[in-house]
């Protein structure tokens, strides 16, 4: 992914509010992300856990989205669960439910679309094996590294595609 600043970033968002976008807390030790090992910029918000955030290029654009988790009971520790967008199996709780609002119109009417992804929105990592779950493997695949990374950018271009048809 290539490297984005804090103001391009929160200039990205496209289903909230452009002083939503300024309030957003970016992650944890932006200034040292590692870019070249991510195909989309994905956090929680330490201030407020139940958001999560996104960036992605898309069209030579970056391309961000606001996220909620769901209300929803917690799942349990002893289940396990696959990440749509990456396809990483976690425990129970490392996947979650998260829902975000339409772009334009639809959005502000209340429309949303969701996805059981990694809790941590750390799919790139968990794909490259820079980052490992509690069940602590990955499932074997026929997939190279690389189709496994295009796979994972056209899984969330198609989540992309249900926020942005507002």
């Amino acid at each position: 992914m290539k490297s984005l600043s804090e103001n391009e970033i929160r200039a990205s968002f496209v289903n909230c509010s452009k002083g939503e976008a300024r309030r957003l807390t970016l992650p944890a030790g932006f200034a040292d992300t590692p870019w070249s090992d991510l195909d989309f910029l994905g956090w929680r918000d330490p201030k407020a856990p139940d958001r999560g955030y996104v960036v992605t290029w898309r069209d030579d654009k970056p391309v961000g989205i606001a996220l909620r988790a769901s209300t929803g009971a917690r799942k349990s520790l002893l289940k396990s669960s696959i990440c749509s967008v990456c396809v990483t199996p976690q425990s129970g709780s490392g996947i979650t439910l998260l829902v975000a609002p339409k772009a334009g119109a639809a959005g502000r009417q209340g429309n949303s679309v969701g996805l059981y992804i990694c809790a941590d929105l750390a799919c790139s990592l968990y794909v490259r094996g820079k980052k490992t779950t509690v069940l602590a493997r990955r499932l074997e695949e026929s997939l190279t590294p690389e189709e496994q990374n295009a796979r994972t950018i056209r899984n969330l271009d198609g989540f992309l595609d249900q926020i942005l048809a507002g």
